[in-house]
């Protein structure tokens, strides 16, 4: 059987029904890498830094918040039969679609009182986010969470690990290790915007690439899964995905329209 083997145990240690996982050190670490890249981000802008760190805990608490009910809401029926298992964030289960809807939200309600351009504030977390989607996935790597359907391929991960979160059927079959395709895109995706970023003088109009490139790769990736299907033989994500690359090219389109310099005030 060819491939990867991955039979490393997602719980680093365990205290009582305290314990410590790999998908959560990777977490904390794209969260860390997240916060320090803004922070470097907006002093380039000229942005005050404080902003970020006023912003920080609330971006962070609306990002966990939708990524963990965008998942729920995928697997549902589950749920509904182990409610407590809601709250078990440390075992995996953070949807970053969801993270990133909520997220925004945060960040949009935080522009607007504080009023700075959510645009140029959004365009400051790009090459941030990034970072810490590729960092985060690190953990689903050996969660076993996100792993893709069986595969023929040799480059195909294989858990053997009795408490991978992989599905049973798939513990010991090679499966298309879904995490390190997405890791790879979001790689070339910032190679992307850190070449184009200068020269966009519209606030938002970066935001509102890496918007457009994330959706279309979640749409062709995703198809490797196999998530809960909502119509059309799409997936949750794939569905988001299709939405997201709408409002990308709304956004594209409006700011092509009419003037708006790269300033820091709505």
């Amino acid at each position: 059987m060819n491939g990867i083997v991955i039979n490393i145990n997602p719980v680093i240690f365990q205290v009582g029904h305290v314990e410590l996982r790999w998908y959560s050190l990777a977490v904390l670490a794209a969260a860390v890498a997240v916060f320090f890249l803004a922070v470097r981000g907006a002093k380039k802008k000229g942005i005050p830094v404080e902003i970020i760190y006023n912003l920080a805990p609330w971006v962070l608490l609306g990002g966990v918040v939708g990524a963990r009910l965008f998942h729920v809401l995928d697997h549902l029926t589950y749920y509904l039969a182990n409610p407590a298992q809601i709250i078990q964030l440390q075992q995996g289960g953070l949807a970053i679609w969801g993270a990133l809807i909520g997220g925004g939200l945060a960040i949009a309600i935080y522009a607007r009182a504080q009023r700075i351009a959510l645009g140029l504030l959004a365009d400051i977390l790009v090459p941030a986010l990034l970072v810490g989607q590729i960092i985060g996935r690190f953990g689903c790597i050996i969660n076993g969470d996100a792993a893709g359907g069986a595969t023929t391929l040799p480059w195909g991960f294989i858990y053997t690990n009795p408490a991978a979160s992989i599905s049973p059927g798939l513990l010991g079959v090679p499966t298309h290790p879904y995490p390190v395709y997405e890791m790879l895109w979001n790689a070339a995706t910032l190679l992307l915007v850190l070449k184009l970023k200068e020269r966009f003088n519209k606030n938002g109009m970066l935001f509102a690439v890496y918007l457009a490139l994330y959706a279309l790769g979640r749409l062709l990736l995703t198809g490797v899964r196999h998530e809960s299907v909502l119509f059309w033989g799409l997936q949750e994500a794939q569905v988001v995905a299709i939405a997201a690359w709408s409002l990308a090219a709304v956004i594209i389109l409006k700011l092509n329209r009419r003037g708006n310099p790269v300033t820091g005030e709505n």
